[in-house]
């Protein structure tokens, strides 16, 4: 145990992405323009869902956390690679690693929950619309949210509280692009397969459960459409719906492959673009799968710019 680095106040060295790729160039290029793409997306629906009284629904509530998540998660890992890149290293304090650590789980664990109540939002919306108002109520909504955030900070404290528990072997070398558990795990000196079946048990209960309240909600949702006469309704709901179901196809996608395969099963090229996918890639087509794509949004947006003198009215 020699080469075991107990301080924990000791630095990691992130290997970073750039280090997998020979278009070092090209690539940061890209990552910055949908970086800022996606903040850019998000922001405008935060703003125009602020603005426009059209969008003040239950649904736009919950579409508007979502954005919030989109625009949080990327910022916890974008500027510090970036930063890297230009300066030509990649550590990383003990703190650092440990926000990150904490936020991600936050913000991915948070998310998985609130899409879905999105989706059971969708069911009452369409198989309950005459107790829509109530059964949907402020209250409500704002209990959705709030039990969210909850969920993701209690699972986010344990998560890196225990993984950060874990003696390091020196040169605390991640190779990965930033602090993520499983990478994390790779390095410790001690046997940590009794905590990564712990991890993988509470993935699948998490990604079950949430899973399991989509699936019957979309099903209901899907009965519905189904019976509908009218092809505009008709078409109207199949939009809205499969825009959900993308994106839960999207971050539930990652989330499995992250943390239901256990860590020997995935190599850490693997891990890189697999992270690079949910913590940018994802983010950045959420807005314009979920909203842009919705008449309600395009109206607000066009309401926007006709005011800013940048439409014709």
């Amino acid at each position: 145990m020699g080469n075991v680095n107990q301080l924990v106040t000791s630095d990691f060295i992130l290997v970073g992405l750039f280090s997998h790729s020979g278009s070092h160039q090209l690539l940061s290029s890209l990552m910055a323009a949908t970086f800022t793409l996606g903040l850019l997306g998000n922001t405008i629906l935060l703003f125009l869902t602020h603005l426009d009284s059209r969008l003040h629904t239950p649904m736009y509530f919950l579409l508007s956390q979502l954005s919030l998540f989109d625009i949080v998660f990327p910022l916890v890992i974008i500027p510090k690679m970036a930063s890297h890149f230009l300066q030509g290293e990649g550590s990383i304090s003990f703190g650092g690693c440990a926000a990150q650590i904490f936020f991600l789980t936050l913000m991915g664990v948070a998310e998985s929950i609130l899409l879905a109540f999105t989706s059971y939002d969708r069911y009452v919306a369409m198989c309950h619309p005459l107790q829509y108002p109530v059964l949907m109520r402020r209250q409500v909504c704002l209990l959705m949210v709030g039990s969210s955030w909850l969920a993701g900070v209690l699972n986010a404290s344990i998560q890196t509280s225990v993984t950060l528990h874990f003696p390091y072997c020196a040169y605390c070398i991640v190779d990965h692009f930033f602090c993520e558990v499983p990478a994390l795990l790779n390095l410790s000196c001690e046997d940590t397969s009794a905590y990564e079946l712990a991890l993988s048990t509470s993935g699948v209960l998490i990604l079950v459960l949430t899973l399991s309240l989509i699936a019957i909600s979309y099903g209901h949702v899907l009965g519905a459409v189904m019976r509908m006469r009218s092809e505009e309704a008709w078409n109207k709901a199949f939009t809205t719906c499969s825009s959900h179901i993308t994106v839960v196809g999207l971050v539930y996608g990652a989330a499995v492959f992250m943390y239901m395969v256990p860590v020997a099963y995935h190599s850490p090229h693997q891990d890189n673009v697999v992270s690079l996918f949910y913590s940018l890639v994802t983010p950045t087509l959420n807005p314009l799968i979920y909203n842009l794509r919705n008449w309600e949004v395009q109206m607000a947006l066009a309401k926007v710019l006709s005011r800013a003198g940048l439409r014709p009215k």
